[in-house]
C-alpha cells in the first residue's frame, strides 16, 4: 500500500513586496538580540582587527562587546559625566572618547585606567577620532573648536575655530594623515589640512549636520542632517552629487557596507534605509521600536548593530550561507565505515544492496485526520487560532485538498454556532485576498447554500453570513469587470500589432498565378 502524501502547502508571495537580491540579502539576518544599556546609545564603533569587538558608548560608560557576546567583555567607567564617541585606533590597541566634562580620555584596550587625558576644550567633546598615522587625535567640541592632539607628548598641536555652532561630527582621512572633515550645527562642513591654519574647503549642507562619512576612495563625502542625506564630490571642489530625502525625521547616523555598494542611514523616525550607491535608490528598509541614534556594520557585514534612545542595543547577526554550512559539515569527523558487519569495518561495494532504515513520517494534525478520512476534523485542525492567524495558506491548502477529494461540502456541513462562526471569520478575513480568492470562492458559495435555512436563529451568524454574501458578490463583480478589461486590452493589443504578409509557396502575391504560368495563357477580354 502506498504511503500517505502530506498536503502540499504552496508558498505565496507577500502582497506589495517586491523580492529582490537586496531583500534576500538584508533579510538574511537572525532574530535581533536586544541588550539594555544604562542610557541612550550615542555611538557604536567596531574594532578594525579580529575578533572585531565593538565599543558601545552609553551614558557614563563605554562597554566593549565581543562579536557573539551578549554581556560586555570590558567596561570603561572613568567618566565623571556622559561619555561620547568611543573610537578605536586602526590597530585596535587604543580607544579614545570625549566627555561632557570637556576632557578627552585615551584608553588601552587591555586596561581600564586612562593612559592620557587631554584638557583644553571648555565644553562637551562630542567628536573624537585618530588620524591615519596613529599618533594624533582629532577632537570637536561644543565650544565651536576642533583640535589636533599629539599622543606621545600629550600636547595640543593646533586649534581651529571656524564653526559658529556646536561641532557634533567629524571624520579623518585614512589615506592622508593631514586631512579631516568636521560638521557643525551651523549647517556647514569644513575640510581641514593640518599643514595650514584654516580650512581648505567649506560646504553648506543646509541643515544641522549630525553625521559624516567618507567613501573608501575618499573622493566622495556623505553628510546627514535634518531629513536629508547628501553626497558631495570632493575632487570637484565639494560639488553636490545627490540629495536624498527618504526619512521623516532627522537622520542621525550613517554606515557603509563592506564593498561600498550599499549606504545605510538611521533616523529618529525609527527606520534604517539601505541605498544602492550606484543609483541611490532605497533597496531595503529596517524598522526598529525606538528612535535611532547610532548605527554600525561589522567587518564583512557579519552584524548590524543599532543604538536607540530607549537605551536598547539591537544586534542582528548574519545567518551562515549554505556553502559555509556545507563546509562546516564536511569538517566534522565522519565515521570510518558505512556498514558494521561481523565486527569488521566494511565498505559496501558498487553492486551491493544496502537496506536503509525506514524514516518515520511526522504528519501535521490536519494530515493525520485527512489520512483517517475525518474531513470535518481535518478542517477544524486547519482552522485552529494559531494556524489561521499566522499561516492562512495552510487552511487554504486544506480546503483546496478537500475540494479536490470531493468532500468539501461534507466538511463544511453539520457545524454548530461556534464552529460556523469561526469558519465564517476566516472566510471574511481572507476572501478578498487575491492569493486566496480563487480557492475560497467555492467554499463561500457552499456555506451560503448549506446554511441558508438556519438564518434567523443566531444574530452573530446572521451578521457574518450577510457580510460574507456581500463580499462574495463584490468579488464576483470585480472578476467580471477584470475579464471585460482583459478583453478590451486583448483587442487593443491585437489592433496595434503590425500587419504581416504571409507568403504562400508557389503563388504569386500580385495576380494569383503560379510562378511558372505565363500571362499569355490567360483569356484576353476586350472592352469596347
Amino acid at each position: 500500500m502506498a504511503s500517505y502524501k502530506p498536503t502540499k502547502i504552496p508558498v505565496y508571495p507577500k502582497l506589495g513586496e517586491k523580492v529582490t537580491g537586496d531583500t534576500l540579502y538584508w533579510k538574511n539576518y537572525k532574530t535581533p538580540i536586544q541588550i539594555k544599556e544604562f542610557g541612550a546609545v550615542s555611538n557604536i564603533d567596531f574594532s578594525p582587527v579580529a575578533p572585531y569587538n565593538f565599543a558601545v558608548t552609553a551614558f557614563t560608560r563605554i562597554h566593549l562587546y565581543g562579536p557573539l557576546s551578549q554581556e560586555p567583555v570590558k567596561t570603561y567607567t572613568r567618566f565623571k559625566d556622559t561619555a561620547y564617541c568611543g573610537r578605536f585606533r586602526s590597530d585596535g590597541q587604543l580607544l579614545v572618547a570625549g566627555c561632557e566634562d570637556s576632557v578627552v580620555r585615551l584608553f588601552d584596550v587591555g586596561g581600564k585606567v586612562a593612559l592620557r587625558m587631554f584638557k583644553g576644550h571648555t565644553k562637551a567633546v562630542h567628536v573624537t577620532d585618530f588620524t591615519s598615522d596613529r599618533y594624533q587625535i582629532l577632537t570637536g567640541s561644543d565650544d565651536y573648536t576642533c583640535c589636533l592632539w599629539d599622543i606621545p607628548n600629550s600636547v595640543k598641536l593646533n586649534t581651529y575655530q571656524e564653526h559658529t555652532d556646536y561641532i557634533r561630527c567629524g571624520v579623518t582621512s585614512k589615506l592622508n594623515r593631514d586631512l579631516f572633515v568636521t560638521g557643525s550645527y551651523d549647517h556647514s562642513l569644513k575640510v581641514f589640512d593640518a599643514r595650514t591654519d584654516k580650512s581648505v574647503m567649506t560646504i553648506n549642507h543646509g541643515h544641522p549636520v549630525e553625521s559624516l562619512l567618507l567613501y573608501p576612495s575618499e573622493g566622495l563625502l556623505v553628510s546627514a542632517g535634518g531629513r536629508y542625506v547628501r553626497v558631495w564630490d570632493l575632487l570637484k571642489g565639494g560639488q553636490p552629487l545627490v540629495s536624498l530625502k527618504n526619512h521623516h525625521k532627522t537622520v542621525t547616523c550613517l554606515a557603509l557596507s563592506k564593498n561600498g555598494q550599499r549606504l545605510l542611514s538611521g533616523s529618529l523616525d525609527r527606520h534604517v534605509k539601505v541605498y544602492n550607491t550606484t543609483t541611490y535608490k532605497v533597496v531595503h528598509n529596517f524598522d526598529y521600536p525606538a528612535a535611532i541614534l547610532s548605527l554600525a556594520l561589522a567587518p564583512k557585514d557579519k552584524s548590524i548593530v543599532v543604538g536607540m534612545t530607549n537605551s536598547i542595543l539591537n544586534i542582528k547577526h548574519q545567518k551562515p550561507s549554505e556553502k559555509a554550512k556545507a563546509t562546516a559539515g564536511h569538517a566534522r569527523r565522519r565515521p570510518s565505515y558505512r556498514v558494521y558487519s561481523h565486527r569488521k569495518r566494511y565498505n559496501p561495494k558498487l553492486d551491493d544492496y544496502l537496506v536503509s532504515k525506514p524514516v518515520r513520517e511526522h504528519l501535521a494534525k490536519y494530515d493525520k485526520q485527512l489520512k483517517k478520512f475525518n474531513v470535518s476534523k481535518a478542517l477544524d485542525r486547519a482552522l485552529e487560532a494559531g494556524t489561521k492567524a499566522r499561516k492562512p495558506e495552510i487552511t487554504v491548502a486544506v480546503i483546496k485538498e478537500l475540494d479536490r477529494r470531493g468532500t468539501l461540502k461534507n466538511a463544511l456541513a453539520g457545524r454548530d454556532e461556534q464552529e460556523l462562526s469561526q469558519l465564517l471569520r476566516f472566510m471574511i478575513g481572507n476572501l478578498i485576498d487575491a492569493r486566496f480568492a480563487p480557492v475560497l470562492i467555492t467554499p463561500a458559495e457552499m456555506i451560503l447554500d448549506i446554511y441558508q435555512s438556519v438564518i434567523g436563529q443566531s444574530p452573530v451568524v446572521d451578521k457574518q453570513l450577510l457580510h460574507l454574501q456581500s463580499l462574495l458578490e463584490r468579488e464576483l463583480d470585480y472578476q467580471k469587470d477584470l475579464l471585460e478589461v482583459l478583453g478590451m486590452l486583448d483587442t487593443l493589443f491585437a489592433s496595434s500589432l503590425p500587419k504581416m504578409e504571409v507568403p504562400c509557396s508557389g503563388i504569386s502575391t500580385s495576380n494569383g498565378l503560379t510562378l511558372g504560368e505565363s500571362t499569355a495563357s490567360r483569356p484576353q477580354v476586350q472592352v469596347t
